[in-house]
């Protein structure tokens, strides 16, 4: 039922402003009229407005704000991500169904959810997953040798700053894995590897992003330093074609990563850091590390200065910066 649910919205929206009858949907898709009528009667409780009328067909008004895999498919220029797009009303983690299935499915599979129950941060944190945000994940197959697999953070945290750029926002990216605007979170990234001595098997890149996220609507611990697109440009953004934009963005920096071209990946992710020139402190397993984040190494790993002018290479921590 699910996929001509979808087909009928799709002819709905191919038609435009123009009406298009329960006939015609039912001769295009192999339906009765009266099976037509039954997902004309679905699609208006998912909250499309569609006028009809008995003699002149139906007319979609205007679309809910989900999230229809063939929508995204529609005009999407890319090769590799999203040529299957594994879709949810709800799960608890997009990443969790990803390692479940990322051995059989291809590269680029992306899972998809308009909310998540437990979605995960780093370090097991809890990252709350609202109506109106992106919550996805991508399996990647990547044919690179498994010591510049940590660079995926850093092309991930690349695309998402670039894109929300395009919307006229002042995206940064604070090491390892936060985009922030104006000091305020607006996605994280997680990536999970599973690999052997002989190379990598697949990498999880999960991404989150508050898009349309009410923000008053997150806890208080976690809203005083969150932001979503739309509360910075005060107007609803369309999640489609930004999504689109995303992956598009991605597979273009996921090229570059898979020829290793990676002295090009780092300046343009310098560029775009807020982290790069601050004093830091970085909490690893290790212990602590402090100092002035001076840059990133040609393995991807956060470059640290420390009093004594030594350099230190870190490659994962949670990082607080000192000056702002």
């Amino acid at each position: 039922m699910a996929d001509k649910k979808t087909d009928v919205i799709r002819l709905l929206k191919n038609a435009g402003s123009s009406p298009i009858s329960g006939q015609e949907i039912g001769d295009k898709l192999g339906i009765s009229r009266a099976m037509v009528s039954k997902y004309i009667k679905n699609i208006k409780g998912e909250g499309y407005e569609i006028r009809s009328s008995p003699k002149i067909g139906h007319t979609l008004i205007s679309s809910p704000d989900i999230l229809i895999p063939d929508e995204i498919k529609k005009g999407l220029k890319t090769n590799i991500i999203g040529k299957e797009i594994i879709y949810y009303d709800n799960v608890e983690s997009t990443n969790s169904i990803a390692k479940d299935i990322a051995l059989k499915k291809p590269n680029g599979t992306i899972v998809l959810a308009e909310t998540q129950n437990k979605g995960r941060g780093r370090r097991g944190n809890e990252w709350e997953s609202l109506p109106g945000g992106l919550w996805f994940s991508i399996i990647l197959k990547p044919d690179i040798p498994l010591e510049h697999a940590s660079k995926v953070t850093l092309i991930a945290g690349l695309a998402v700053a670039k894109v929300i750029q395009e919307y006229g926002i002042d995206a940064k990216i604070k090491w390892p894995n936060d985009i922030l605007i104006n000091g305020n979170k607006v996605s994280g990234i997680l990536t999970e590897l599973n690999a052997e001595l002989d190379g990598i098997n697949y990498i999880i890149l999960g991404i989150g992003i508050n898009v349309n996220v009410n923000i008053q609507a997150l806890k208080d611990d976690v809203k005083a330093t969150s932001t979503s697109i739309k509360s910075e440009t005060g107007k609803r953004t369309d999640r489609t074609a930004f999504f689109k934009n995303i992956l598009q963005e991605l597979e273009q920096q996921y090229i570059r990563f898979e020829a290793q071209q990676f002295a090009g990946i780092i300046d343009d992710w310098t560029k775009l850091s807020n982290t790069i020139g601050k004093e830091v402190t970085i909490i690893d397993p290790t212990g602590t590390i402090e100092g002035k984040a001076i840059g990133i190494s040609e393995n991807g790993a956060l470059l640290v200065q420390n009093g004594s002018g030594i350099k230190e290479e870190v490659i994962a921590g949670h990082c607080r910066h000192k000056n702002g």
